[in-house]
């Protein structure tokens, strides 16, 4: 027999709760049991670790109604990190809003590959261009304060949400409202990080349950998907030192057309990094 997807009226228990949500959330969710649990325990002001093992626990019926409201929007698509405010980067929780993209985690190989290469004990200049939530940016400064780290974004709303994660964890890090490097002086960075739009305006993802509540000016790379990153890969020459590096994000099928890209404009040590999917997801490319 069918279980009902009708919600659970009144005061219930974790139990309860988390069972219906599954069920309500496995058709649109791939996820479904995860995402339950870290919104009932939004709701409820606890860790979600505090709730299993718990299904016998109480929930009073201001806060079951509350967590219903949060699964609604989840099933409309609202990304869970914009339901709870919090998305987990490089083990770091940083707070995200509607104005930022949602942190992902094939997003770590770009700090991951700066960090390998930051010489120890050497005060290197860090740029982060288009710098959103400021995940990227916090989470290089958070591993190596001993680096100057400078974060760029178009977009106000996006850099006070940056500003807010780096005052969290008491790290100083320069926020520039900029488009790319037009507010930049020239000549001062070892290493530019970038995750610039890249995917495709007709690409039927960007209007997608998984992506419409998403900034779409951080998503949409025009055309072919690279108008930001040619954008990037032709700025940053001028904002980079001699012989400093480029570090780039980009989409599963774009590795090649980047490579050409950072070749065209005087990079020379150039080569392409695979995320934990086995995707070719970020080329680093050396100035000559």
């Amino acid at each position: 027999m069918e279980q009902s997807l009708t919600p659970v009226a009144g005061a219930s228990s974790v139990g309860a709760l988390l069972d219906w949500a599954r069920r309500r959330l496995a058709s649109r969710s791939g996820s479904s049991g995860l995402d339950a649990e870290v919104l009932l325990g939004f709701a409820l002001g606890r860790s979600r670790s505090s709730l299993i093992g718990f299904p016998e626990l109480g929930v009073s019926a201001a806060e079951t109604a509350r967590f219903h409201r949060l699964v609604e929007r989840r099933v409309d698509g609202v990304p869970v990190a914009y339901l709870t405010g919090r998305r987990e980067f490089h083990s770091l929780a940083l707070n995200v809003s509607p104005a930022t993209l949602v942190p992902r985690p094939e997003t770590e190989l770009l700090v991951d590959k700066v960090l390998e290469r930051l010489a120890p004990g050497v005060r290197s200049w860090v740029l982060d261009a288009g710098a959103g939530s400021g995940a990227v940016a916090v989470a290089i400064k958070y591993r190596r304060p001993d680096c100057q780290v400078v974060g760029v974004d178009r977009s106000g709303a996006a850099l006070e949400i940056a500003a807010g994660n780096g005052a969290r964890f008491g790290l100083d890090v320069h926020w520039v409202r900029s488009d790319w490097f037009a507010g930049i002086a020239g000549g001062r960075f070892q290493f530019v990080v970038s995750n610039p739009p890249y995917v495709r305006r007709d690409d039927p993802a960007l209007t997608s349950p998984d992506l419409r509540h998403e900034p779409r000016e951080a998503l949409d790379g025009g055309a072919e998907g690279l108008d930001g990153l040619r954008a990037v890969i032709a700025g940053a020459p001028r904002v980079l030192a001699p012989r400093g590096t480029l570090v780039l994000e980009h989409g599963f099928d774009q590795a090649k057309a980047v490579r050409e890209l950072l070749n065209e404009c005087g990079f020379r040590v150039i080569e392409t990094h695979q995320d934990t999917a086995g995707i070719d997801r970020v080329s680093i490319g050396e100035l000559a």
